[in-house]
């Protein structure tokens, strides 16, 4: 879940495909060869899983993933006993320690969700070449050489930005379509991967009222509920009518209840706790991915290397639309905007909507951080997750406010 730019550059133009070998250790569950060689894949009823994940059910960012999973099962048809979740597992030696235990159980392919699993991750898919390692949010899978390590992620800054355009339809309602309010975000950090999803976000609210600005406060955690609550406070106590976040827990939507103020959210809807000025939470569709890897495994075909799909291909959405919070017209809207993103016809980064210190960007290849890689299509966008899955946008935009930054 966290990624640095810099190295996440490094190995974006090395982007292949690796393939569904063998499976586990386990010889009940090895695929069978092909005469052609190629492998036979594994059958459903034989095939085992394994979820390492960053946090538990309580926490947003981890349930979606969870969510996933638990719909790769059922669209598959396996049973509880193939399916082996790890909670709670930090980023350290610990990661690896499950990921081998997985392994020893029979597991024939692996998930883990957060940034920094990465490097144990890789080091147990060194150790394990007939097990099937996939990453979400990393970047080393291409550079590491290994057939059986996989990343992925989705493009969320598509949800994120159709969020937006709710944040604004209600701001317009308001305040007037001509409002200069200012609106607030509580982050993690202050990577790529929350700033192509709050620079995303804000040129969906500006594509309905082009004058609001936005503040950025960090929080230095991806799952403080205390803190988020804090900052969202803060955010409210410095003038922001409405408030979104790249953080995990409700704390933010809590203060945003509390306070009178709507609130935009991440992961899961935050109805529950924001009743009445919760909109929408934009959100990915984790099962998504989960299954296509799972059955790829199945039918023994290839599972990519780097994979990141968007909402034509159902892989992000938003949560549901709070009808006691939501501006009149706004469910029409939310319908014409996916539409123009699903057939392209939408560029969310656009450089024609977004200035750099009064300046459009029309080249990354000799700007610090980007390594000589282009990102600025001839069409004139920027081409998130299409060069890599990992997000790389992290530009601070004109119109957004940095209080303070956490790497």
């Amino acid at each position: 879940m966290k990624k640095f730019l810099a190295v996440l550059l490094s190995a974006v133009m090395l982007i292949g495909v690796a393939g569904c070998s063998s499976s586990s250790k386990s010889e009940s569950s090895e695929p069978a060869e092909t005469e052609a060689g190629e492998t036979a894949g594994i059958a459903a009823s034989d095939i085992k899983v394994g979820f390492i994940f960053v946090g538990d059910e309580n926490e947003g960012y981890t349930y979606a993933h969870y969510m996933g999973a638990e719909e790769m099962k059922s669209a598959l048809g396996l049973t509880d006993d193939q399916v082996i979740y790890k909670w709670n597992i930090p980023e350290n030696e610990a990661c690896y320690d499950a990921a081998v235990d997985l392994a020893e159980q029979g597991c024939n392919i692996i998930f883990a969700n957060s940034f920094g699993h990465e490097d144990y991750v890789i080091q147990a898919a060194e150790e394990y070449p007939d097990v099937q390692f996939c990453h979400a949010t990393g970047y080393q899978a291409a550079s590491s050489g290994l057939a059986n390590m996989h990343n992925y992620f989705a493009s969320i800054y598509e949800a994120r930005y159709v969020a937006g355009v709710v944040a604004g339809m209600k701001l317009a309602e308001l305040y007037g379509a001509d409002t200069d309010a200012k609106i607030g975000y509580v982050g993690a950090y202050s990577y790529a991967e929350v700033k192509s999803g709050f620079t995303a976000y804000f040129l969906g609210v500006r594509s309905i009222c082009p004058n609001v600005t936005m503040e950025v406060k960090y929080t230095g955690s991806w799952a403080d509920q205390a803190l988020e609550k804090e900052t969202a406070e803060a955010l409210i106590a410095d003038g922001c009518v409405l408030i979104s976040q790249h953080a995990d827990t409700t704390g933010a939507a809590t203060a945003c209840e509390a306070a009178g103020v709507c609130d935009v959210g991440y992961n899961v809807s935050m109805i529950e706790a924001a009743p009445n000025y919760a909109l929408t939470s934009s959100t990915i569709n984790w099962g998504s991915y989960v299954t296509e890897a799972v059955q790829c495994m199945i039918d023994g075909t290839e599972i990519p290397t780097d994979w990141c799909e968007g909402h034509a291909d159902n892989a992000v959405y938003l949560t549901e639309l709070n009808a006691a919070a939501i501006a009149e017209g706004t469910e029409a809207k939310v319908e014409e905007v996916w539409a123009a993103i699903d057939d392209g016809s939408l560029k969310i980064f656009d450089t024609s909507t977004w200035t750099v210190g009064g300046e459009t960007i029309t080249s990354t290849a000799d700007l610090d951080g980007f390594n000589g890689v282009e990102y600025i299509s001839p069409d004139g966008y920027f081409m998130e997750s299409e060069i890599g899955s990992a997000p790389a946008f992290s530009f601070t935009i004109d119109g957004i406010t940095e209080l303070n930054t956490v790497y």
